[in-house]
């Protein structure tokens, strides 16, 4: 079995048999996305466009922004990384339209094996994330190889996401838990106070 099937697959696979995803990586245009002024808007959508596997409208993301390839990213219309966003991307990461990601988040599609004698060379596995429309992951989040995230959920700050989270509801801790269903009630949270009142 080759490289590529073994990383397909989940499998286990090292960072010579990785050498062949080595062009893929964007680690210069990152850099200069990085160093470009924050209302410099136009360059800004360019880079980001270049970095990326695809970049929907209205796609914005804070730097610093950090990636292992960037190209293996897809983001949505209408998208939000706040600061410090990291993503692992060895391999696809979906992220749909109406995303909002607080600061501090990594999403990562890449672990290593439990056992220190299977961690030669950097051994690893990678498994793709997805993360469907109007999700919201807040601060300093975790989320791991794998995972999908359901439509309109939210992830409560600091929390470890292991595995998928259902659409609509509020989940968190570590490791992330569902803890509600997201209901009617909730449009009734936080809502501006009418003139006159």
């Amino acid at each position: 079995m080759d490289a590529r099937e073994r990383i397909a697959r989940g499998l286990l696979y090292t960072e010579g048999d990785a050498q062949f995803m080595a062009g893929q990586r964007r680690a210069g245009l990152l850099h200069a996305y990085n160093l470009t002024a924050p209302d410099d808007a136009g360059r800004r959508a360019e880079l980001l466009g270049r970095i990326l596997g695809s970049v929907g409208e209205r796609a914005a993301i804070a730097s610093p922004f950090n990636a292992a390839y960037g190209s293996n990213t897809h983001i949505g219309d209408d998208f939000f990384g706040n600061f410090n966003l990291s993503i692992v991307d060895d391999v696809e990461v979906r992220i749909g339209n109406g995303v909002m990601i607080a600061p501090n988040v990594t999403i990562t599609t890449t672990g290593h094996p439990v056992h220190p004698g299977l961690r030669h060379d950097y051994n690893r596995f990678s498994e793709p994330v997805v993360i469907e429309d109007k999700v919201w992951i807040g601060s300093n989040a975790v989320v791991l190889p794998g995972v999908t995230i359901g439509y309109g959920s939210v992830i409560g700050a600091g929390s470890v996401v292991t595995r998928d989270v259902p659409p609509m509801v509020v989940a968190l801790g570590a490791p992330c838990r569902v803890a509600r269903k997201i209901t009617d009630a909730d449009l009734a949270q936080r809502q501006a106070v009418p003139e006159g009142s």
